[in-house]
């Protein structure tokens, strides 16, 4: 019998998705947001975006990176809050295996009824891109996928 382990297929068929994470901090009153994307696939964007010579990683990152995401960020992941459109702060990012792990916060939300996501995040550059959103306010979580096309969504919280 011949067994063929899945790991083979792992380069044949790659998934093209990022994870974003955003939770309203009462007592800080502000949105708090941590999005994962695949380090290849956003290295791949700001070279074809920015700059042909940009590297990512801990040890190769060239200078001038987190302007370039923090402008990018600002294009293509638009929030609205209780519908006002709101700023992001990029406030870093880091290195998670194969992850880029970016931080993001919105401020002066004081309160959280009504979210509108739009997040073109990767989409520019691969069709199959999906952005997955995860929303926390106290115990009430609720979730997005965002595809080309169908790129922003809403969520309504009780009180």
């Amino acid at each position: 019998m011949f067994i063929v382990p899945m790991s083979s297929f792992k380069k044949a068929h790659k998934f093209y998705v990022s994870v974003t994470q955003i939770e309203h901090n009462e007592e800080q009153q502000s949105l708090q947001m941590i999005s994962r994307i695949f380090i290849d696939d956003i290295e791949e964007l700001l070279k074809e975006r920015y700059n042909d010579s940009i590297m990512l990683g801990v040890e190769k990152e060239t200078s001038g990176v987190n302007k370039y995401l923090k402008k990018y960020f600002d294009q293509k992941l638009l929030i609205n809050v209780n519908g006002e459109q709101k700023s992001l702060n990029f406030i870093g990012k880091e290195y998670e295996e194969d992850l880029m792990i970016c931080y993001l916060e919105i401020e002066n939300i004081s309160s959280l009824e009504v979210i509108e996501v739009s997040n073109q995040i990767l989409m520019d550059l691969f069709e199959e891109q999906q952005n997955i959103i995860h929303v926390k306010k106290g115990k009430q979580r609720k979730s997005l996928i965002l595809e080309k096309g169908k790129d922003n969504g809403m969520l309504k919280f009780s009180k």
